[in-house]
């Protein structure tokens, strides 16, 4: 496993940016497209966003 290096801020960012996707890929594809697929194709669009964006928050240097 990588060790994350820089701040504990930006790691701890990172980290809750990479959980909300988790979270939304696991809710939409096993129980939000049980009611409205729609509704699962937008969660899904939303945390496919989320990787990048969490990658340039953790490389997001404040010197």
């Amino acid at each position: 496993m990588p060790k994350l290096t820089g701040r504990p801020g930006n790691q701890r960012a990172y980290l809750l940016i990479m959980g909300a996707c988790a979270t939304l890929i696991i809710l939409a594809w096993f129980v939000v497209r049980l009611f409205s697929v729609p509704a699962a194709i937008g969660m899904s669009a939303v945390a496919a966003v989320l990787p990048p964006v969490a990658a340039i928050v953790a490389n997001n240097r404040q010197d």
